[in-house]
């Protein structure tokens, strides 16, 4: 049976999304899942169907049915994980390149998720059905750091702090070119690549789905042909960094999808490491910091270099 919410809007959350509005709700459901209850017609506010984007006002009456959660079809497999740190609620773990996080249709197997629903009796149900405990993602081929919630409060506690950009996360990226200057910012909205659906792209301001994006970098040692850099992200989007370096005339090297078509260092993916996360334990508030060493590819390439 659906579950079904009747609430009226507050005048304190005035002007809000609505997506953002029943996010900030106590049902436990994240913002996608909030919004594809949108997109099926699930959620009317004065008897109609409204958009994700449409602005709550005082008053309105807001109808939505949420359905029964849908069985995860994933099988536990005994993959192993370097876990840097667990406990009751969350684990930090440092995923290895090539390594899918979670499983998607025709990849439903070796994911990170089989590994973590092997060696956890429990994972937060909260967020997408086939993500299970995944609080942030790492592209297939970068390499590093992940926090993965073993609770829905976890989940929802650190989903907050992403949100509130209050985690954390520093990067190692190996670069084509002499970057200018020792440090800089990348300030460029991406969404969508129109030509190409399944890549990112650096957009104009305003174009529907579009979401503002900025990545600060400084450089850490200079090679012939190459230069690394230690980049942290103020926003998280799909392929940020790659994208943003790209532009910026530096792409990631070994990078398939945003690089050079030749890879003279023989890269297996993308030279990027995720070295470090720092963030706020949900349940005691204390702030965390945890490194991982560059993996053993990306650090003999440096040595070559």
């Amino acid at each position: 049976m659906d579950q079904e919410y009747r609430l009226e809007v507050p005048p304190e959350a005035a002007g809000k999304r609505l997506d953002q509005y029943l996010v900030s709700q106590p049902y436990l459901l994240s913002r996608s899942q909030v919004q594809r209850l949108i997109e099926r017609g699930m959620v009317l506010v004065n008897a109609k169907t409204r958009r994700s984007s449409y602005k709550v006002q005082p008053g309105d009456v807001i109808e939505m049915k949420v359905p029964p959660t849908e069985e995860i079809p994933l099988i536990p497999e005994a993959i192993p994980l370097d876990i840097i740190y667990e406990d009751e609620d969350l684990l930090v773990l440092n995923k290895t390149q090539g390594m899918v996080v979670h499983p998607a249709v025709g990849h439903m197997k070796g994911t990170l998720v089989n590994a973590l629903l092997n060696h956890c009796s429990h994972l937060s149900s909260v967020g997408e059905f086939l993500r299970p405990g995944i609080v942030h993602r790492l592209d297939k081929d970068t390499s590093g750091l992940l926090l993965v919630s073993k609770t829905d409060f976890a989940y929802q506690e650190l989903s907050q702090q992403l949100k509130a950009r209050q985690v954390q996360r520093k990067y190692m990226a190996l670069v084509h070119g002499k970057v200018k200057g020792e440090r800089g910012t990348i300030d460029a909205p991406l969404g969508r690549d129109p030509r190409n659906r399944k890549k990112m792209a650096v957009l104009q301001r305003g174009t529907p789905g579009v979401r503002e994006a900025r990545t600060h970098y400084q450089v850490s040692k200079r090679f012939s042909g190459y230069t690394l850099l230690d980049v942290s992200l103020e926003t998280g989007r799909t392929h940020q960094i790659r994208v943003h370096l790209a532009y910026a005339g530096y792409p990631v090297a070994g990078d398939p999808v945003y690089g050079h078509r030749h890879n003279p260092l023989n890269l297996p993916g993308q030279a990027l490491h995720a070295y470090r996360i720092t963030f706020q334990h949900p349940r005691t508030g204390e702030v965390l910091s945890f490194e991982a060493p560059l993996p053993q590819f990306f650090d003999q390439v440096l040595k070559a270099l």
